[in-house]
């Protein structure tokens, strides 16, 4: 996949969008000293060149119950290895696992887990995680103080 070439002006209109996604292309272009229309066709061109992949609002876990944050290291046995594909598949439907990564290192997968109580966690554990066959070890590591989290790229 090649990298998609932009501008100053992309670059500002995509940062602004970051920060809050509801901004018209109005409101853009006057922040940043551009009409409405050529705003409007900038941001246009930036989702059908795939760069904007949609718009998603930020909720706070803890006010909807979701107290605990779990990062899981997953360590596939040396057969599960390659199946690594069915893995990830199996993993994506889980609603529990928000983040999944294919990972180098001592460890095969990252995982960043949200439940509503350590309960919770229990059960998805014994009841989903540790019944894949592929996995021969998990370390857990539940998250005491969120210090930072953004999905603002540094643009």
């Amino acid at each position: 996949m090649s990298r998609i070439k932009i501008d100053k002006v992309d670059k500002e209109i995509l940062r602004l969008l970051q920060q809050d996604a509801s901004l018209s292309a109005a409101a853009i272009g006057e922040r940043i000293g551009l009409s409405q229309s050529p705003c409007w066709r900038r941001i246009q061109r930036l989702r059908e060149e795939g760069l904007i992949l949609g718009r998603e609002m930020r909720f706070d876990r803890k006010k909807l119950g979701f107290d605990i944050m779990v990062f899981a290291q997953v360590k596939l046995t040396a057969h599960g290895r390659s199946k690594v594909p069915e893995f990830a598949h199996t993993i994506r439907e889980f609603p529990e696992v928000q983040e999944c990564h294919l990972v180098l290192g001592n460890i095969d997968f990252l995982l960043r887990i949200l439940v509503r109580d350590i309960d919770e966690y229990e059960r998805f554990f014994f009841d989903k995680l540790s019944h894949l066959p592929e996995i021969q070890e998990v370390h857990s590591n539940i998250v005491l103080s969120e210090i930072k989290y953004t999905s603002e790229l540094p643009i």
